[in-house]
């Protein structure tokens, strides 16, 4: 065991504070990797203040995990000391189960070890994520980060990138298609970046004015104020996808009168329920589907951080000292940060 510096909430309403984590040691397939940048995901915000429900405590947040192989299990034969990686939302799964052995590891059968507040498969441990100062994980749960992209920007590609990119990939969306991007966040300004490459017509849908030009800039063909009824009667059986990126309970239904028959809504921000209710009609009079994603499996992880270094693709990032993690989430939850918060581990190795 080594013990290590970390960040914890020990309660919902304890805030983030210095905590000492202890790291196993190497299992056979396992790769040691010291922390270089860990990205801010508003599922870290949701877990620490246990918004979900059952939530284990403490809490070491963290799944957007990049930095450098510092040792290798004997086992271990995909990366060597030196090498720059990342790790994403999950550390392990059952590995044989139909969608494992898919590389579907987030569908496993038998639940994902997720990267952090999971019950470690082997020795029953809760797992801690990346604000720490280092982790443990075993190499297939390990992705390689290209040489042509910015590690700290890379890191949000290994939740908020792959989130938006695999059903994306799944409904085979490229050119030709009509894609409505919901929401402008750290998930939607990713979303609109990939539609876009993938040859869509993307258009941004939000509630804000102020966030035309932000729209614009990040590629997407054209913006519509979802408060504007006008607007939205316009778009009316106009989209072929619709990637709903608002985190929050919000009403559906205006938005499925904007797919055209045979459109899909897909849900990749919203865990709680859907509320108000679905008007069933506006499904079944144009054949309209609502599906969920869930990130991706390791194969698409890689993909995703492979398209984005061949597309110069990155993510809009605010670096962070992890001191302020605290005054971070409090902007999160006022939305005040463009598009996503990356922390620069050295404030913690250093402190």
């Amino acid at each position: 065991m080594a013990n290590i510096k970390a960040y914890a909430a020990t309660a919902p309403d304890s805030g983030m504070a210095p905590f000492a984590i202890d790291r196993r040691e190497l299992r056979a397939d396992d790769i040691s990797i010291d922390i270089d940048y860990c990205g801010v995901c508003h599922s870290d915000l949701h877990t620490v203040e246990n918004d979900w429900g059952g939530s284990k405590y403490p809490v070491v947040p963290g799944h957007e995990i990049v930095g450098r192989v510092t040792a290798v299990g004997p086992a271990a034969t995909l990366y060597k000391e030196g090498d720059l990686v990342g790790v994403g939302c999950m550390v392990d799964s059952c590995r044989t189960c139909q969608a494992c052995e898919s590389g579907l590891e987030q569908y496993c059968l038998g639940g994902a070890t997720m990267t952090y507040g999971s019950l470690d498969r082997h020795d029953g441990t809760v797992t801690h994520g990346g604000y720490s100062e280092r982790i443990v994980v075993s190499e297939r749960f390990v992705v390689r980060i290209p040489e042509q992209l910015d590690p700290a920007s890379a890191a949000p590609l290994l939740c908020a990138g792959i989130t938006t990119y695999s059903p994306l990939r799944h409904f085979n969306v490229g050119k030709g298609h009509k894609v409505g991007v919901l929401g402008m966040g750290g998930l939607g300004h990713m979303g609109v970046k990939f539609a876009k490459a993938l040859g869509a017509e993307v258009t941004i849908f939000t509630r804000s004015e102020a966030k035309v030009s932000e729209a614009r800039k990040h590629g997407a063909d054209h913006v519509i104020i979802s408060t504007d009824k006008a607007q939205m009667k316009a778009a009316s059986d106009s989209f072929d996808f619709l990637l709903d990126t608002i985190p929050v309970a919000h009403d559906l239904n205006p938005y499925l009168k904007c797919l055209r028959y045979d459109g899909t809504h897909i849900l990749v921000g919203l865990l709680t329920p859907v509320e108000p209710a679905l008007q069933a009609g506006l499904l079944v009079t144009r054949r309209r589907v609502v599906a969920g994603s869930l990130i991706g499996g390791m194969p698409e992880t890689q993909e995703v951080l492979d398209f984005c270094a061949e597309h110069e693709i990155a993510c809009d990032i605010e670096m962070l000292d992890i001191h302020n993690i605290n005054e971070a989430y409090a902007r999160m939850k006022k939305g005040d940060v463009k598009y996503r918060f990356v922390i620069d581990m050295k404030s913690l190795k250093n402190s």
